[in-house]
């Protein structure tokens, strides 16, 4: 089976498009995550990360984002915010009844983002851009 075959067998792009859509409805009604997305369209994230996901899980390229460490470099993301947004990831897979084998190889490519996407001190931020504020929130009593 070509990885274009498998998948599709795991709910190709229209699985994408609802995990993503009840995954950043959480994310964006987070009192935490969501101050990483104030000035950004929330379907424009759920496109963008839907595309990532097709081109890395086997499926048509239709990528044209930043990598995910460029993309991330001025933000602030220490291992416990990795963790909440992890945790509403998983929540979004059991409400959308996902297809175990892409929970699978999702999570296992979140993780592998892990290393590079947190950070133990906002000093380790970078802008992407002369004027690109470092976005450091803290976590929301």
């Amino acid at each position: 089976m070509t990885r274009s075959e498998n998948f599709n067998r795991i709910g190709g792009r229209a699985s994408l498009i609802t995990i993503n859509k009840v995954f950043y409805d959480k994310v964006y009604q987070h009192p935490w995550l969501k101050q990483y997305f104030l000035n950004i369209s929330q379907q424009h994230i759920e496109d963008q990360q839907v595309d990532f996901m097709q081109k890395v899980l086997g499926g048509e390229n239709h990528y044209i984002g930043k990598a995910p460490p460029i993309a991330h470099k001025h933000m602030f993301i220490p291992d416990e915010l990795f963790d909440v947004r992890r945790q509403l990831l998983l929540d979004t897979f059991r409400e959308t009844n996902t297809h175990p084998e892409l929970v699978n190889q999702w999570l296992t490519l979140d993780e592998s983002f892990r290393r590079v996407l947190v950070k133990k001190l906002p000093t380790e931020c970078k802008p992407r851009f002369n004027n690109d504020p470092i976005l450091n929130f803290p976590k929301p009593k």
